[in-house]
């Protein structure tokens, strides 16, 4: 579990810096894929599962 969590921290600063950066290459893409595999397999999987099931519910909801 703590390669798990140390896997996905340095996944998620890499995003970050990525979204960051402006540009979002393939390589970029392939990190951010990579975070959600290991995020997927977390304690916290359902919470963001949740989060966005909310989220995707809300936005769904709104008339223009």
């Amino acid at each position: 579990m703590t390669i798990s969590l140390s896997v996905v921290l340095l996944l998620t600063i890499l995003a970050v810096i990525f979204v960051r950066g402006g540009g979002l290459k393939f390589s970029h893409a392939l990190v951010c894929a990579l975070l959600g595999f290991c995020l997927a397999s977390t304690s916290i999987a359902p919470t963001i599962r949740s989060g966005v099931t909310a989220t995707a519910e809300i936005v769904g909801s709104l008339r223009p």
